[in-house]
């Protein structure tokens, strides 16, 4: 069985407009996705600012309320849940954000805001376990437990993010959304925390649902990758393959835009022409048919399904 397993999930915002506050419109900011997820396992999700990804991910743990469609976790729609049953739910999983200061309470010391779900979650019986456990979640992060006491505001960037994902692990999650955790970071320091993120993985057996825009971060992390556009999925495959062999023609310009290490190496430049559609105003058919070079008149007018065109390897396009 699937740790988690999501159906056709939606999320529009309603455009509200004049005195009375009339929905004149959607922000279709999720568009049908569905995608399943295994123990132990990373899923990728990659796209273009403005494709999904984030809300996706706080769709999935109910930190925004998802429009339609099912999210089964451990075999329970969480979707369906009401907040008191959701917040008994909620320690099994957590969420790390992009921004390592402004997901951290400035007025809050490093064990207040680790030791905080812990409490809630009532996970230790005593004070002196409570600290015990803090300072393990430091050690296991790679901070010294003497610094507990300290504030957000004394700490490096990378170190505040650091304090994040054990503020995530406090409550041991078997499923963590990684808001891109790097992006904010400088190069040495997102190495740094990808292979902590890894080695955690590996000890604690937790499942990753890795957000970035950055698909050579997100291959090397994770064993599949979904790529989104517009709020769809595009193509879903497993890493190495969507490297290799994509075959959507948003996830090659994608591709063809991560630098490469040999400068022997020769990789075509796609420039995609045009501005990424309103999802207000989808267009008909492909919504990526605006910007494709290989565009035919029946991805104007047809929506191409997400099939299956090799074993694993789920592509959405009438050319592929």
């Amino acid at each position: 069985m699937n740790l988690l397993e999501v159906n056709n999930l939606k999320v529009y915002f309603p455009i509200k407009r004049g005195l009375l506050g009339r929905v004149k419109g959607h922000v279709r900011a999720v568009d049908d996705v569905s995608l399943t997820l295994n123990a132990g396992e990373t899923l990728g999700v990659v796209g273009e600012s403005g494709c999904g990804k984030t809300t996706l991910g706080r769709a999935i743990i109910r930190l925004i309320e998802p429009t339609a469609g099912s999210i089964t976790f451990e075999g329970e729609n969480i979707a369906e849940l009401s907040s008191p049953e959701l917040r008994v739910r909620r320690r099994k999983f957590q969420m790390i954000f992009q921004d390592p200061f402004g997901s951290l309470d400035p007025r809050m010391t490093v064990a207040e805001i680790i030791g905080e779900a812990i409490e809630i979650h009532r996970l230790a019986a005593t004070k002196t376990l409570r600290q015990n456990r803090i300072s393990e979640l430091l050690e296991a992060v790679g901070l010294n437990p003497a610094h507990a006491q300290r504030y957000p505001h004394e700490f490096s960037g990378g170190q505040r993010q650091r304090i994040g994902i054990a503020r995530a692990l406090a409550v041991e999650p078997k499923l963590i959304v990684c808001d891109e955790p790097v992006s904010a970071l400088d190069v040495s320091i997102q190495a740094q925390i990808i292979n902590l993120l890894q080695d955690l993985q590996r000890r604690l057996g937790v499942a990753y649902l890795f957000i970035a825009h950055d698909l050579a971060v997100v291959e090397h992390i994770s064993r599949r990758v979904m790529v989104m556009y517009l709020g769809k999925v595009v193509e879903l495959a497993d890493a190495k393959t969507i490297v290799r062999q994509p075959r959507h023609p948003y996830t090659q310009a994608l591709l063809s835009a991560v630098p490469v290490v040999d400068p022997k190496s020769k990789r075509k430049r796609i420039i995609l022409g045009g501005d990424v559609p309103s999802p207000i105003d989808p267009p008909a058919g492909c919504a990526f048919h605006p910007r494709c070079s290989l565009v035919q008149q029946q991805c104007r007018t047809e929506i191409p399904p997400l099939r299956e065109v090799a074993p694993g390897h789920w592509v959405s396009c009438h050319l592929a």
